[in-house]
């Protein structure tokens, strides 16, 4: 019997090293999937449409949202994002583990939802270090980042109903615990008793 895929749901503040700790995390877990979102905002220097997110027209995704297409979506900094019912349940049928990057209010819908994942809040060492973190990007102007930093204090009081907390001070700890957190999951009782029957099987 294999196993259902298990979804991963990482959070964090823009700024605290999300995207850095996913993009270690599966290269250490190639069998683990970055479930891809679909967004209004426009790519970034660098970003493929299919692989970094779907971008798409707010009305492209308006459409979506009255199709009830999307498990949840939330509006963040002046866009939309959200990710489509049939990514994750396709990788849950499939046996794929899927790791999902969105922000908080995405993840409560999921949570509230009675969504089956491990929830993960990426927390930044200090109010301090995230903004320093933020201003030495040098891509955003002193507006975008002191709403960021706003944005950020209500990000980190949602951060207690999360499964588990990973603190980014020092990076290669923070991979290590968050690695640590998947190959748990993974081995969870649930998760594990169809090797359990294979015991018994003649």
């Amino acid at each position: 019997m294999q196993p259902e895929g298990l979804l991963i749901v990482i959070s964090a503040p823009s700024g605290a090293g999300k995207t850095t700790l996913c993009r270690e995390l599966t290269r250490r877990f190639p069998a683990l999937k970055e479930s891809i979102s679909y967004t209004t905002r426009q790519p970034r220097s660098g970003e493929t449409d299919g692989v970094d997110y779907h971008f798409v027209t707010v009305e492209r995704f308006r459409e979506m949202i009255e199709a009830d297409a999307f498990a949840e979506w939330a509006q963040v900094h002046d866009n939309y994002y959200g990710t489509a019912i049939a990514t994750l349940e396709e990788a849950r049928k499939g046996g794929i583990d899927i790791l999902l990057d969105i922000d908080c209010q995405g993840a409560k819908i999921l949570k509230n939802r009675g969504v089956t994942g491990v929830f993960v809040f990426v927390l930044p060492p200090s109010m301090a270090e995230l903004r320093r973190r933020l201003e030495s990007r040098s891509s955003d102007d002193r507006a975008v980042i002191e709403r960021r930093i706003a944005a950020a204090a209500s990000e980190i009081r949602e951060s207690r109903w999360y499964d588990y907390i990973i603190v980014n001070d020092r990076l290669e700890d923070a991979q290590e615990s968050l690695a640590a957190v998947v190959t748990a999951a993974r081995c969870a009782t649930g998760r594990m008793l169809g090797q359990v029957s294979k015991m018994f099987d003649i």
